[in-house]
């Protein structure tokens, strides 16, 4: 591998070639300049040279943060298997808030004290009314850059992905809400006659995410087994709904459903075929089991409505549709169901995301833990109590050095 060095006005460049190009078999050289003295210049050439050797050499660029995520992350990715929804999500951020403040710093001078400082405005300044955004909000475009800069590093563009020096807000949730087992019994009763009520039954019993019963077919239901499958979500895309993946490969899950539930969808299916007839050759049969009247989907935003105006009407704490999943979640574990059967019914990647989202269910169940192993070991009502246990040891034993024998 031959490099040289050369003197330029008041300052020395290197020239250092790379070997030959892997399509055209052209030479290819590379050079850098404006080192104040010769021997910065071959400190700078033998490192190039160890990185060529090593085969950590990156071509100089100056590529935009913004040329490289517009023009080419984005698009790949969007190819890649990538959920619409997830990819949507990518885009807005990075044309909301990373492009206006970093798109114009070339991508291999982005440091980590300027993501640092790209935080803290973030954080201070560009959410609505220069009140700043949420850290979870920021978190989640540090995990962006991140995904972003690592594939940079891949495809050859960086030497290291600056994102893991840097130093991002934690990014928690705000505080969870979510209705009592009672309130949500009140709810169901409130919506008992709602030609929806199977819906609102599904989503209080199962933990089913919106897009999983918006998209929710007949196909995917047995009504004899009692147990259905949402193969086919329908998400929001550009306020646009469309079909898409479940969210994880857990996602693809078989809930069993109780009786209760049964009877709610069989009951619901007699009232859809009866406006099947009455609709006649106007009838759209999408297949799905929440539709109008005519047999069309249902934007999956509207759900989300009619249940603030049924809560709101109940008379109920003000919680978010999604919510009712979380409300579902922390009264199963509350009665006792195993965390694994929990994670696998809501369809979630990990029994550890199960875990760290509903925190705040563990300490009660600590304590309802510790009552109910002491009472097994104990024998609660045997007689055992605090005053016998700090009992003071019987004449002879001095508790130290007993032995058989």
């Amino acid at each position: 591998m031959r490099g040289s060095i050369r003197k330029r006005g008041s300052t020395y460049t290197y020239w250092l070639d790379i070997g030959p190009d892997p399509v055209t078999g052209r030479r290819r050289q590379r050079t850098k300049g404006g080192f104040r003295t010769k021997r910065e210049c071959q400190a700078a050439l033998n490192e190039a040279i160890a990185a060529v050797q090593g085969g950590t050499f990156v071509e100089p660029s100056r590529r935009t943060v913004r040329s490289f995520l517009v023009d080419e992350w984005l698009p790949a990715v969007q190819v890649a298997n990538l959920r619409p929804a997830t990819w949507e999500n990518y885009r807005i951020h990075v044309e909301a808030h990373i492009v206006p403040v970093l798109g114009t710093v070339e991508l291999q001078r982005l440091s980590p004290g300027q993501l640092n400082a790209f935080y803290r405005y973030l954080l201070n300044e560009a959410g609505k009314d220069g009140r700043g955004l949420a850290s979870k909000t920021v978190r989640n475009i540090h995990n962006i850059l991140h995904r972003a800069l690592k594939d940079a590093v891949r495809w050859g563009y960086l030497v290291r992905n600056v994102t893991e020096a840097a130093d991002p807000p934690k990014g928690k949730s705000a505080e969870m809400r979510v209705w009592s087992p009672d309130q949500l019994r009140a709810f169901l009763e409130h919506v008992r006659e709602d030609d929806l009520y199977a819906f609102w039954l599904l989503v209080a019993t199962t933990g089913m995410r919106r897009g999983e019963l918006a998209g929710l077919r007949w196909a995917d239901v047995d009504l004899e087994a009692g147990r259905l499958s949402g193969r086919q979500p329908r998400v929001v895309v550009a306020n646009m709904p469309q079909a898409s993946e479940p969210k994880t490969a857990r996602g693809r899950r078989s809930l069993a459903l109780d009786p209760v539930t049964v009877a709610a969808l069989r009951r619901h299916r007699a009232r859809q075929l009866e406006h099947k007839l009455a609709v006649g050759a106007r009838y759209q049969d999408s297949g799905l089991v929440f539709t109008w009247l005519d047999g069309s989907p249902i934007h999956p935003l509207r759900f989300s409505r009619w249940f603030e105006q049924h809560a709101r009407r109940a008379g109920l704490p003000r919680i978010r549709l999604h919510d009712l999943r979380h409300s579902y979640a922390s009264a199963a574990l509350a009665a006792g169901v195993p965390a694994k059967v929990i994670s696998e019914r809501l369809g979630h990647a990990t029994i550890a995301v199960t875990m760290d989202i509903y925190s705040h269910v563990l300490p009660g169940l600590d304590r309802e833990a510790a009552d109910t192993v002491a009472r097994l070991i104990l024998g609660g009502g045997s007689g055992v109590s605090e005053a016998s246990v700090n009992k003071p040891l019987a004449s002879g034993h001095t508790g130290e050095g007993d032995q058989d024998g």
